[in-house]
């Protein structure tokens, strides 16, 4: 009960300095919504060639909003930066306060945050053509938050070692843009060559694009739903055990 109770309050804490600076949640809308108005329209032709049915934007909202989770959580080390700097992870480590508390809270408050800025991107869709099914867009903003949850922590536990904007920045962008580049959330990889689509295989960001269009758009016997959702659980697993203990080692 503690734990959850260290854990509300660090999440309480963590919206409230969010939402005193909101210009940083609008921000964070502004450029899947420049995505949605000024890229969405070129791929009708694109997403038809590669054998998709249906509106171009039911295809692209799906891996817009993994896109939008993936952003926002991969730069979300940059905050714990800052606090370490300025001593306020110090102040909370002499506190009995649980020490994965502080770590959940903060994660928490990105996926809110994150959930609230994918169904601003939903809304604004529907206008474009986006046809809702909404018990698949429910389940997709699952699949949103399992990478939401779990990039945060990942930039979290780089925060822990690096201590460093300079050094957080280049090593965030080397390995988001790769990754982002071969999930197919830009373009079909069904068009692209084989040996591109093989590396796209290896990609976990590629398996949570395809389960969220699968998802969204209703096709329920998609097995990529089943992987993308495995994929997505282990991985989150994985990045909780990596943090909490970067979190354990820094805050001992």
């Amino acid at each position: 009960m503690k734990t959850l109770r260290d854990t509300w309050l660090i999440y309480q804490r963590s919206l409230i300095l969010t939402l005193r600076q909101p210009v940083w949640v609008i921000m964070g809308m502004f450029q899947p919504i420049l995505y949605l108005l000024l890229f969405g329209p070129l791929l009708e032709g694109a997403t038809g060639a590669a054998g998709a049915t249906g509106s171009a934007f039911n295809w692209f909202v799906p891996g817009l909003l993994i896109m939008t989770g993936f952003f926002a959580a991969a730069f979300a080390g940059f905050g714990l930066v800052a606090e370490l700097r300025y001593g306020v992870v110090e102040r909370m480590r002499v506190t009995p306060m649980s020490r994965f508390a502080m770590l959940a809270g903060r994660s928490l408050r990105d996926v809110t945050i994150l959930m609230a800025q994918a169904l601003v991107i939903i809304v604004v869709s529907i206008p474009f053509g986006l046809e809702l099914v909404p018990g698949g867009a429910a389940l997709t903003l699952v699949i949103v938050a399992l990478v939401g949850l779990t990039f945060s922590l990942l930039s979290y536990a780089m925060a822990l070692v690096l201590k460093s904007e300079d050094a957080l920045a280049p090593v965030v962008q080397g390995l988001a843009l790769p990754l982002l580049l071969l999930s197919g959330i830009m373009l079909p990889m069904a068009l692209a060559p084989d040996w591109l689509q093989t590396l796209s295989n290896l990609n976990p960001l590629t398996h949570a694009v395809d389960a969220a269009r699968a998802l969204f758009n209703g096709v329920w016997d998609d097995p990529q739903i089943v992987i993308g959702a495995v994929v997505m659980g282990v991985l989150a697993a994985i990045a909780l055990a990596v943090s909490a203990r970067s979190f354990a080692r820094t805050t001992a």
